[in-house]
Parts: C-alpha cells; structure tokens; sequence
C-alpha cells in the first residue's frame, strides 16, 4: 500500500480549515493510499510521498529539513511565499512611479495564519515548556498590534488592501513598517469589470478559471460571474517551475498579454462550498498524486462533475 505523508504545523493542523488538501487526501483514502499526518518535526518520515502542508507565510527550519527527510515530496523546497519572495512589482519609497498603488501584508494572508499559531494554545503540552515558533509568533504579534497602534491609531490598520491615487499618497509611516509593502496596482478589466484568475494545481492536474466583479478588489461575496478558462499562459508555467510550487493556487491578472502574479498559495482553501461542488475537482486533482508516484491508483469519480469552486472564500485582489 502506498504510503503519503502529510507534514503540518502543530499549531495549524490539517483537520481545522477547509484546506484543499483535506479533501484531496480523503479521495486517496478512498482509493487505497495509506495518509498520514505528521504534526512532530522530528518524526521519522517513512513513505512513499512526503507533502509540506505548513500553513505559515515562512516555513521553519525544522519542517521544511522534516519533509526533505522523504526521497519524494510535493512543495519540499517552497520555504517563503511572502509577498517579497513573491511579487515582482514591489515599490520603493525612491521610485518614481505614476499609476494607482495598493499597500498589502508581506505576510501570506494579512498575516491571520501566525496570529492564529499566536493565540491558540502556543503553550505546549508539558508543564515548563514552551513552542519556540509559537512564541516567537505570540511576542510579534503583540509588538505589530502595538506598533500600527503608535503609527496609525490603530492596531488592525493596514490589514485590509488599500489602494491610493499615486505613490506620493502613501504615509510616510508605512514605508517604515517592515510588515507592509507597496505594489503596483494592476488590475484587469474586461467589458467593464474588474477580473481575477485563478489557477489550482496539484502535480499534472489543474482548473483554471476567472472571477468577474464590479469592484476592483475582489471578494467571494462581490463576484458576479465565473468561467473556466482553458491554456495557462506558458510565463506563468515558468513562474511556477521558478517558485518550485508542486502544489498549490496562483492568483493573477492578465495584462498586455503578460500573468500578473500577485499570490501564490501553498495550503489553499476550499470556501464555504458543498462537497458535491468541490468533490469533482478533488476528485481530479487527486490524480495528480500520479506526477509524482506513477504506480498510484487512479482515484475515479463518485459524483457527475458540477460548477466548481476554484478560489479562497476570502479576499481576491484585481
């Protein structure tokens, strides 16, 4: 039997969260494949396939050396997805530039999965001891919540996307918070609507599709109308080989013929869907398990596909 390994923060475990992983995982069981989840660093690793699910905007050391202990594994070299490791149209204070800005979180998804590491019980299980990587999330968070308090009257401020006319608009106090960056604002529109694309992967297997709104920074809520999409752009294939993604979802916008990447996930989120819209789409990226174990078996479908839900229930930027 086949044996896949699932490598998680112990903070962050793959039960919590409506991961896409989740989902691929259960059609492997239902197929035969042995999984497992692996929550202890130190862990002997003995499978066939080892995947890093750590849901941290940078992996720490002792995870990422926990994964690479497998001869095979799926995102064993995707350490950093911060925006700085990630975008290729980041702003300096310096630069002269003229068109609309957006101010984000270096940090993956404004930071929430290491404040969530932060806040829930960072304490480890015996009396004395304390999780270093929670700790050291615990004591940040409480010196981010004081410093955009002191800067910006607030301690959420800057949590959400703002974007501003020019880049001369931007306080001053933002160029000095090293948990902020300044990006090009590069939307998409098409017949008047502001559109984001998405692209789900996992080995050989994906969906690709776009999301229409009226709004330029994009949300579930907002969206108007979705497709699916057929070719992706071979410089977003680039892209991917460049960042070492074996897994994972890509968010961008088209513009000039040329992927405008803005975030690159490594633990996806389903949203709040019903199994029988994701199931589908599980059920086929499941089989991407083959890129990577050749002798794997083929998950087959349960269910006649359906619409299927290709993003994060949370915020989409245009």
């Amino acid at each position: 039997m086949l044996h896949v390994a699932i490598i998680v923060h112990r903070l962050a475990p793959l039960r919590t969260g409506n991961y896409w992983l989740r989902a691929i995982a259960e059609c492997w069981v239902n197929s035969g494949v042995r999984v497992s989840v692996v929550s202890d660093p130190r862990a002997r690793i003995e499978a066939d396939l080892a995947i890093l699910h750590v849901d941290l905007t940078v992996t720490p050391k002792d995870y990422l050396a926990c994964v690479q202990r497998c001869a095979v594994t799926v995102n064993g070299a995707v350490s950093d997805i911060s925006k700085r490791a990630i975008s290729a149209h980041l702003l300096r204070r310096e630069d002269r530039y003229e068109g609309p800005v957006i101010v984000k979180t270096d940090r993956n998804c404004a930071g929430f999965p290491e404040a969530r590491v932060a806040n829930t019980n960072w304490m480890s299980g015996k009396p004395g001891t304390v999780d270093e990587t929670a700790l050291h999330y615990y004591l940040d968070e409480m010196d981010l919540r004081a410093a955009r308090q002191r800067r910006y009257g607030s301690p959420r401020a800057f949590l959400d996307y703002r974007v501003f006319d020019s880049i001369s608009d931007i306080p001053a106090a933002v160029w000095d918070d090293n948990e902020l960056v300044v990006e090009r604002f590069l939307p998409e529109r098409i017949n008047g609507r502001y559109c984001i694309r998405t692209w789900l992967f996992f080995g050989d297997q994906d969906r690709h599709a776009i999301f229409y709104s009226h709004d330029p920074i994009i949300k579930s809520h907002n969206v108007v109308e979705s497709e699916r999409l057929s070719e992706v752009p071979d410089e977003l294939r680039q892209m991917r080989r460049n960042l070492k993604f074996d897994f994972g979802k890509f968010d961008y916008t088209m513009l000039d013929g040329r992927p405008i990447l803005f975030d690159a996930n490594r633990t996806p989120t389903i949203g709040n869907f019903p199994k029988d819209r994701y199931l589908p789409l599980a059920q086929s990226l499941a089989n991407g398990i083959g890129f990577f174990l050749p002798n794997a078996p083929t998950v087959e479908p349960q269910w006649p596909a359906s619409p299927e839900p290709t993003g994060n229930s949370g915020r989409k930027e245009a």
